[in-house]
């Protein structure tokens, strides 16, 4: 018998949640982690390097890339800019994620 649009659809909730309370378990990164990553590090390497003209550079063809999957150029430029702003003047470091804290041991 054919399962009902909803029966699909918690089912998928379930499958997603198993997912996702695994890659937790085994400390694995998502896409987006190793994404913040890679954008942090090069971010501010290339402010320490004194490279902004090849950050500025990733930047254009990032907004590019978002304006493609149809956001608003100005506004993904605001929001790389302000992230620049954060992670070179303000040294923004990412926020500690606790459930890889190791735990404390006596």
């Amino acid at each position: 018998m054919k399962q009902s649009k909803k029966e699909r659809n918690t089912a998928q909730r379930e499958r997603q949640q198993a997912l996702r309370d695994q890659a937790k378990r085994e400390r694995k990164p998502s896409r987006d982690d190793i994404a913040r990553t890679l954008l942090h590090w090069s971010i501010t390497g290339s402010a320490a390097k004194g490279q902004m003209e090849t950050l500025f550079r990733v930047e254009d063809e990032i907004v590019a890339r978002l304006v493609e999957q149809g956001f608003d150029e100005g506004k993904a430029y605001e929001v790389f800019d302000d992230l620049i702003e954060c992670y070179t003047k303000q040294c923004w470091e990412f926020r500690r994620k606790v459930h890889l804290t190791p735990p404390v041991t006596s």
